[in-house]
């Protein structure tokens, strides 16, 4: 099992320093991935979440690429309704050629509707937008011209080259049907945020199902994200999230993630409000503990 860390692009407390000692730490630490989050618009419903400044994903992977030799780099995830395919799929390979072929491109459909409205995206059509994107987006990596057709765009010959060193993975974020059946369709991985074991075994159970309805004779990858969270004493109930508690339960949820067949697990230390927000130094201090107490003990 490999293990990522999803740096803090953004808040108040984000500089050019701390996105590069984010890259670096998790290069120096051993970790496999280093990945970012995605907003273009901070309207007044992502910015009660995710507060501006929100530094845009697909430029600071470039200039970490630069910055970095070992490490993966990728998003988590990506809105894809915001950007044209094209234009994304030419960002995307660039970063994948600046990395030696490093980028993972995580996606999703995401939530605030007054940043759709913002940018002018249909809300209520956000999910067969995704859809159609990552057909051309998966295509245009493959393909050094082509021509498409379809309900949101249409194009004649046309090139983003040049080509990704390697046809970037594709993860998919989101536990709803569509979701999974997307995950089905267009993903190596399905990536899940933030959830509790029991919704995780569940979701596996339906993307299993909506594999074998597919006729893919294997499930995407198991890519959890896990809100990161260290406790002196243990977190009970059923709503406790997975990756949450003393030490000693976050082993025991990454054991379970392992019988699971979980091949990455990110971590993200964002405490998903920003009136709880913690220093960059807190944060790093929290991941060394996981680093030498927790995953060299891992199953």
């Amino acid at each position: 099992m490999r293990f990522g860390v999803n740096i803090l692009n953004f808040t108040s407390g984000t500089t050019p320093d701390t996105l590069l000692r984010w890259a670096r730490y998790a290069e120096e630490r051993g970790f496999h991935s280093a990945m970012i989050s995605d907003h273009v618009a901070i309207t007044p419903d992502v910015a009660q979440v995710y507060p501006a400044p929100f530094y845009d994903p697909f430029t600071t992977l470039a200039w970490l690429a630069g910055q970095t030799r070992r490490v993966e780099l990728g998003t988590t995830v990506a809105i894809l309704p915001y950007r044209h395919p094209l234009h994304t799929a030419r960002v995307t390979a660039n970063i994948d050629r600046f990395s030696g072929g490093r980028l993972i491109l995580g996606v999703g459909v995401s939530w605030p509707r007054q940043e759709y409205a913002a940018l002018g995206v249909p809300f209520h059509r956000r999910g067969a937008i995704t859809d159609e994107y990552l057909e051309v987006i998966t295509r245009a990596w493959r393909e050094e011209e082509f021509s498409f057709a379809g309900e949101f765009v249409s194009f004649e010959r046309a090139a983003t080259g040049p080509l990704p060193v390697r046809v970037p993975p594709v993860w998919v974020g989101g536990a709803s049907p569509a979701a999974l059946r997307r995950a089905v369709r267009y993903g190596d991985a399905w990536h899940p945020l933030n959830q509790r074991m029991a919704d995780l075994r569940e979701g596996l159970a339906a993307l299993r199902r909506a594999a074998a309805e597919a006729g893919r004779e294997r499930p995407p990858e198991f890519a959890p994200r896990l809100p990161l969270l260290v406790t002196d004493g243990p977190i009970d109930g059923e709503d406790r999230l997975v990756g949450q508690g003393t030490l000693d339960q976050i082993r025991r949820d990454l054991d379970e993630l392992a019988e699971l067949g979980a091949e990455h697990v990110l971590f993200d230390t964002y405490p998903g409000s920003p009136d709880r927000f913690r220093p960059v130094e807190e944060d790093l201090a929290m991941l060394d503990r996981m680093v030498e107490q927790v995953l060299p003990r891992v199953a």
